[in-house]
C-alpha cells in the first residue's frame, strides 16, 4: 500500500512539472521597443553645394574658350556634362551668359569675379585669341597659387603650354574626355569644400576668441571688486 501510494506521487509531480516550465517561460509580447532613430549625414559634396558660401558667387566655374566652332562645340559638351544632374554646377559660358549689348571687358572681368573656379580650354586657336588671353590673365592676377584654375589641354603640344600656366598641372582631354570631365567635376567640388571647411574653422577659431574675451572681462571686473573692498572685511 506504500509503495502504491508513492509512485501516485511520482506520477503527479511527473505530469505538473512541463506545466510548471511553460509558466514560467516569459511570454513573448506584441509590443516592439522602438528603433533608434538613425541620423543620416549628408556627404560633404552635397553640404559643400548647399553651403551659403557657395551661392555667395553666381558661378561655380567659368569655362573660357576661343570662338572657333570646334572649341566652342568642346566647351559646350563640357558644361552639359557639368550642368546635368546630379552634378548640377552652374557654369559661365561668355557666348550663351554675356549680357548683350555690354562692353566685353566689363562682362568678361565680372565674369571672372562672379565664379568660384575658371577652366581653361587652351587650345592652338586659344593661343590665338585676344580675349581668351585678357581671361587668362584677369584669372592669374586674382589668385595665381590658387586651385581655382583649372588648365585644360586639347590638341597641343606641351611646348605649346602657356608660360604663365607651367606652374599649374593641366587636364589633357584628347587622351579620355569622359575621364577628364569626371576629374573637372571632382575639382570644382574639392574647391568648394574647401571654402566650406575654411568657413567652419574660421567660426571656431572666432568663437574661442569671443570666449576668451568674455573671460577675460569677467576676471577684469573681479579683480576690481576685489581691490574696492575693505582688507579688513576680508578678515577672520
Amino acid at each position: 500500500m506504500r509503495g502504491w501510494f508513492h509512485n501516485l506521487r511520482k506520477k503527479s509531480r511527473v505530469s505538473s512539472s512541463p506545466q510548471h516550465e511553460q509558466e514560467s517561460k516569459p511570454k513573448n509580447s506584441n509590443c516592439s521597443l522602438p528603433s533608434p532613430v538613425k541620423i543620416t549625414k549628408l556627404p560633404q559634396s552635397q553640404s559643400a553645394l548647399s553651403s551659403p558660401i557657395r551661392w555667395s558667387k553666381k558661378y561655380d566655374v567659368l569655362v573660357c574658350h576661343s570662338s572657333v566652332q570646334t572649341d566652342n562645340e568642346e566647351a559646350m559638351r563640357l558644361v552639359s556634362f557639368l550642368e546635368a544632374s546630379p552634378r548640377s554646377l552652374r557654369c559661365f559660358l561668355w557666348q550663351r551668359d554675356s549680357c548683350p549689348g555690354a562692353a566685353i571687358p566689363t562682362e568678361l572681368y565680372q565674369a571672372v569675379q562672379d565664379s568660384h573656379c575658371r577652366a581653361l580650354l587652351i587650345t592652338p586657336d586659344f593661343l590665338q585669341d585676344d580675349w581668351c588671353k585678357y581671361m587668362m590673365h584677369q584669372a592669374l592676377v586674382e589668385r595665381p597659387m590658387s586651385n581655382q584654375m583649372i588648365p585644360l589641354v586639347q590638341n597641343l603640344s606641351h611646348s605649346q603650354y602657356p608660360q604663365e600656366l607651367k606652374f599649374l598641372f593641366y587636364i589633357d582631354l584628347s587622351r579620355n574626355p569622359d575621364r577628364a570631365y569626371t576629374l573637372i567635376n571632382k575639382t570644382v567640388l574639392n574647391y568648394l569644400e574647401g571654402l566650406v571647411k575654411n568657413e567652419k574653422t574660421l567660426d571656431c577659431d572666432m568663437d574661442s576668441f569671443s570666449n576668451g574675451l568674455n573671460e577675460g572681462g569677467s576676471s577684469q571686473q573681479e579683480n576690481k571688486l576685489m581691490s574696492k573692498q575693505d582688507p579688513a572685511e576680508n578678515s577672520l
